[in-house]
């Protein structure tokens, strides 16, 4: 029989354990797709335990039931309680002009002055997930990873903003530099080493019990056993204590000073900020619809406009479309949609004339001086730059997408 998977997998009753663990077979047939939903909690030494829920559109992850989705007339948006996250979050909302006013810091309510009827409440990143399925809470900031594990492809959980430009890292199996790993570079060599056996699986230390068990299974491993482990786990293979680690990488460093390496195919996945709403309450809460739209507005023009410049240089010329081909045939100066070029009008011998043309164009911050360059090689003058903001367009394509999703 294959072990894949210990203390991380959940306790069935005999019927539900035949069912799920059909290990004997090669192909490692384990259908955790068609388990119930379920509820993690922990138990004594580090195990994880789990308890079936009712199957059905109100069952949620930490076994509360959605009628509560209309008792509450207030909209609940979770933001990260601690950490980097939490920091990020906030600042990039105070840049989008939403600033979270919390009255007492212990508390783990606030609200954001600019949306009304909208409460906001500091969680763990984990029990905002559990809490958007729940119906405790209608959007949430929280990072891929974390969706990824605890929302384990709810379809209840609907990504509005997938790419916020923060809390940057992967989830990847890193296993020693040394020893009988010196040779191993990929998850398939690992996969293959004749070591893992029945008595002798791979022993792999992390905290995603989910993605982690689901990721050996989809890349062949068939003797696996999970733990977790006190502290940071770049320590367990050092200690003696697990093979292999799956857990968060940033920079890599900490893996290096602690002899560890990635490997080819190792990435489960990217993982960033990112807004999530419940599609229930998108549909059912009146308001909740709203208030995304006006959030998800903020942030695609503030985070379109990061590291954006607006650029104005003067230019004589015989007429604007004169000049705009010349700036059209810079490689640097075509901005957004163009060149914006206007006349300066400036008087001369008692007559208003208009010699000079304004040319105004955005550029990104790694082109900016070869703009400049090519600005003055076809006779701009006295150029003026100021960093952008915000840059409002049309409904963003996200907003789009979302109500394709919505059926709206």
């Amino acid at each position: 029989m294959s072990s894949l998977s210990t203390s991380f997998l959940p306790r069935y009753s005999p019927e539900q354990m035949s069912t799920a663990f059909a290990l004997s077979s090669p192909s490692l047939a384990i259908p955790f797709h068609s388990l119930p939903p379920t509820i993690l909690s922990v138990r004594p030494r580090g195990i994880l335990n789990c308890v079936s829920t009712p199957q059905g559109p109100a069952a949620v992850a930490n076994g509360r039931i959605d009628s509560k989705i209309n008792e509450r007339s207030k909209i609940r948006l979770g933001l990260p309680s601690k950490g980097r996250m939490a920091d990020d979050t906030l600042g990039l909302l105070r840049d989008c002009q939403l600033h979270v006013k919390q009255v007492n810091p212990r508390q783990y309510v606030a609200e954001v002055p600019q949306l009304s009827n909208l409460e906001v409440w500091f969680q763990r990143p984990k029990d905002i997930v559990r809490k958007l399925l729940s119906g405790d809470l209608d959007l949430g900031f929280v990072g891929l990873d974390t969706l990824s594990e605890y929302g384990q492809g709810n379809e209840d959980l609907i990504i509005v903003h997938d790419a916020l430009e923060y809390g940057d890292c992967r989830l990847s199996v890193a296993i020693p530099q040394y020893g009988i790993f010196e040779n191993i570079n990929s998850v398939t060599e690992l996969a293959q080493m004749p070591l893992w056996t029945k008595d002798r699986p791979l022993r792999v230390a992390t905290g995603f019990s989910y993605l982690g068990p689901k990721f050996m299974r989809e890349n062949g491993f068939k003797h696996v056993s999970f733990s977790t482990a006190d502290g940071a786990l770049e320590a367990a293979p050092a200690m003696g204590i697990a093979d292999a680690i799956l857990d968060l990488v940033s920079s890599g460093t900490t893996l290096k000073e602690n002899n560890l390496k990635e490997i080819e195919g190792g990435t489960i996945l990217e993982s960033q900020g990112i807004l999530v709403a419940s599609r229930r309450s998108l549909v059912q809460r009146e308001g909740v619809l709203h208030i995304t739209h006006e959030i998800l507005e903020r942030l695609e023009a503030h985070l379109r406009a990061s590291g954006q410049f607006t650029v104005v240089a003067n230019m004589r010329g015989s007429s604007d479309e004169e000049v705009a081909t010349r700036v059209l045939s810079q490689p640097s100066l075509s901005g957004l949609q163009g060149p914006t070029v206007s006349p300066v009008f400036c008087k001369r011998d008692g007559k208003i004339v208009a010699d000079y043309y304004a040319v105004v164009i955005c550029v990104p911050k790694k082109e900016l001086y070869k703009s400049v360059q090519q600005l003055r090689a076809i006779g701009g003058s006295g150029v003026l730059i100021s960093p952008l903001t915000y840059i409002f367009d049309e409904d963003p394509p996200r907003w789009r997408e979302l109500l394709r999703k919505l059926g709206l």
